[in-house]
């Protein structure tokens, strides 16, 4: 069987992991947290980057530091995974979800204004697939009306936007280290990315309890105290070390993502000349990171069909989200706002396939023979 997906092995994971094990800081902001963070740092010349035990976590710090509450609302696309709302419901704030693009399935920029309320406090641009946003007119709109922008880059490490790393744009971004993205530190992890200065103390408060133990370690403070509210959001060691060591061959991961992405793209050319499924697109611009290789179909029928067709041949091809306005607690959080369009319309027709680092080409012709048959059969 081919699954849908691997986590990432490089072969150094297990040799750090042990290394974590036999250091005598195994809970958090040990030396390979101190590597994970610096490198982010330096790759992706950000402010400040701190690693959460999940990209869920990271969201949940972006809306403590905004100061997120109830009467607030924040603008989103209703195309995404529930942690992406989650984060700031739990502040009390409404969600505004707006259509997405047909192209990228990201927000369309063009609606976000029109969604824009004296109450609107934050806009959530999520990249989805690795393909940047318009983020140029997202932060043109956010700096007019005073809004801040929090990047769920989720699937968006190592692409850009216009030569910038994404997360690095807006005031504050999350990566996911889930063990279905690209790179993974294990199972679960996040990153909280700070591109503002006014974020940066708070955000080491909040990630420590509410505390200022991390002044206090660098011996910036002679005691440490409780300064502010604040959660466990400091993962453990084990994890930076499985992640330390993708970091380290972060190209090569990347490169042969792209280099299965190229060669789906390439096989499923003729398909959509011939109107039977429509390609991913990357607008100008844009370097996405191979995250995900997905087919949209002509209808919800037809998807299930090729999902049927590709199990029986024993490979998994998954479909994605079930859009959140759609869904009971969307519907009590939140609020669509213009025409649902293209959300549930392509939500329904878009069909993921197997990529992962460590897949072989000869999987890739499989998935890909396999693929072309069940266009052919379902028509």
């Amino acid at each position: 069987m081919i699954p849908f997906n691997k986590p990432p092995y490089t072969g150094a994971e297990d040799q750090y992991v042990i290394a974590a094990m036999r250091s005598d800081k195994m809970s958090g902001d040990g030396e390979f947290s101190q590597r994970c963070q610096q490198w982010f740092e330096t790759s992706f010349a950000c402010l400040r980057t701190l690693l959460t035990p999940s990209c869920t976590q990271a969201l949940e710090m972006a809306a403590l530091l905004l100061d997120i509450g109830p009467g607030d609302e924040v603008i989103m696309p209703s195309y995404t995974f529930v942690s992406t709302a989650n984060a700031f419901v739990l502040r009390g704030a409404k969600i505004v979800f707006v259509d997405v693009r047909a192209d990228t399935m990201n927000i369309d920029e063009t609606l976000v204004e029109q969604a824009i309320t004296e109450r609107t406090k934050a806009i959530v641009p999520v990249h989805y697939a690795g393909v940047a946003c318009e983020m140029d007119t997202l932060m043109a709109i956010a700096e007019k009306y005073g809004l801040f922008v929090v990047e769920d880059a989720a699937q968006g490490m190592m692409s850009t936007y216009k030569g910038r790393p994404l997360g690095t744009i807006g005031h504050l971004a999350a990566y996911s280290f889930h063990e279905t993205k690209n790179y993974t530190s294990g199972g679960e992890g996040g990153l909280l990315l700070i591109n503002d200065e006014r974020f940066v103390l708070r955000a080491e408060v909040i990630r420590e309890k509410g505390t200022n133990r991390s002044q206090f370690f660098r011996g910036q403070v002679d005691k440490y105290t409780w300064r502010d509210i604040g959660s466990s959001f400091l993962p453990g060691e084990l994890q930076a070390a499985y992640l330390y060591a993708q970091l380290e061959k972060s190209k090569e991961i990347n490169a042969r993502r792209l280099q299965i992405w190229d060669m789906y793209h390439q096989a499923f050319a003729a398909s959509e000349l011939h109107g039977l499924v429509q390609r991913p697109q990357v607008p100008e611009g844009c370097e996405h990171n191979g995250h995900m290789y997905y087919l949209k179909l002509q209808s919800l029928d037809q998807r299930a069909k090729f999902i049927s067709h590709m199990r029986q041949r024993e490979i998994l091809t998954p479909f994605h989200y079930i859009p959140l306005h759609a869904s009971p607690a969307g519907q009590q959080f939140g609020r669509f706002v213009g025409d649902d369009v293209v959300t549930t319309r392509d939500s329904e027709r878009l069909v993921r396939l197997p990529v992962w680092f460590n897949m072989t080409d000869a999987m890739v012709a499989t998935v890909i023979d396999a693929a072309l048959e069940g266009l052919s059969s379902i028509q």
